[in-house]
């Protein structure tokens, strides 16, 4: 009888929960749409971000704001979107960069958040072809022939956008696989980085296509080598890195839109629906490949499974490398 009569007592509030979150699912969006970007206006991301948030806003009806927050690679951007409603109208715009973060962290710190579980994934828009670079007064003109460069001279210097991204991780593969030591220099994003590449104060970096697409145009760069598991439409021409011999020398870049768990599968699949389909629109694709990248789109769990891949592998070679943030 008693637990007849607390069967009868929770019927009505379950009752209760799945309407509210069947009207809430329906109700989506009600409000404005916030993306949060976990770097500075102007980076990549953000441009993303603006590029698909200014063609989301008419067709979901609503305004599309994109939010810049900087910091501690990504994870102060996520920590505010995992503190808001879990109702799909805040959602984040991040580099692969946050799914290194919570390994390079100093041992003992605890990450505040759990990028696998505290997220869920909405689509991912689009991938960076990543490009090796040096300053063309180095003298050399592949890949290949910088590996040799760095046996009779180890030690040469590579910039990155920072220490444990994925740029580091790049040029940690690519001493291993010459057999040699270079000194890796962090910078504060990508920008500093080729800037003092083209100065000539640091000899090679690691980048995303866009970068440093001027700088390759005007001679100023040279492109080595493309760091990528295979060819890229953007430089059809490029070599990879394991095409001139150097195995193993692969890394990628992408973006992933993500909203808080909890988040009702409905307004999740709803922003895929209208993101895919300005992916696929002539314009925006254009738009994005003039940037140097590459179109992804796809379901939310496809967007799942290589998160979780990238996360698996990129831990492994942070450990491997003895990778920190620096």
């Amino acid at each position: 009888m008693v637990k007849k009569t607390i069967l009868a007592l929770a019927a009505p509030a379950l009752a209760g929960l799945l309407l509210s979150s069947a009207a809430l699912a329906q109700s989506f969006p009600s409000k404005q749409v916030t993306i949060v970007v976990p770097f500075p206006a102007g980076a990549g991301p953000d441009v993303v971000a603006r590029l698909i948030g200014e063609q989301l806003s008419p067709r979901i009806k609503q305004p599309v704001i994109i939010e810049n927050r900087p910091g501690a690679s990504g994870m102060v951007g996520a920590s505010a979107v995992v503190k808001s409603a879990a109702d799909g109208h805040t959602l984040l715009l991040t580099p692969n960069t946050l799914y290194i973060a919570p390994h390079v962290m100093a041992k003992g710190a605890k990450p505040p958040v759990n990028v696998l579980t505290d997220l869920v994934p909405v689509i991912m828009p689009s991938q960076t072809a990543m490009v090796m670079v040096a300053n063309p007064k180095l003298g050399v003109k592949t890949a290949k022939e910088f590996a040799d460069l760095l046996k009779k001279k180890p030690g040469l210097s590579y910039a990155s956008s920072g220490g444990g991204s994925v740029l580091h991780i790049a040029g940690e593969l690519f001493a291993a696989a010459a057999g040699a030591n270079m000194t890796h220099v962090p910078y504060r994003g990508i920008a500093p980085a080729i800037n003092d590449v083209v100065a000539g104060h640091i000899q090679v970096t690691f980048s995303g296509i866009g970068p440093v697409r001027g700088h390759l145009s005007k001679g100023t760069l040279v492109a080595l080598a493309l760091v990528e598991a295979k060819r890229s439409a953007a430089l059809p021409d490029l070599p990879t890195a394991i095409e001139q011999g150097l195995a193993d020398v692969a890394v990628d870049g992408w973006y992933s839109i993500l909203a808080t768990r909890g988040t009702p599968a409905a307004a999740i699949q709803e922003l895929n629906t209208h993101i895919n389909a300005i992916l696929a629109s002539p314009g925006t694709k254009a738009r994005i490949e003039k940037m140097g990248e590459i179109v992804l789109g796809g379901t939310p769990e496809a967007a799942g499974a290589r998160i979780k891949a990238d996360y698996e592998r990129y831990g492994a070679l942070v450990r491997k490398f003895n990778i920190k943030a620096e």
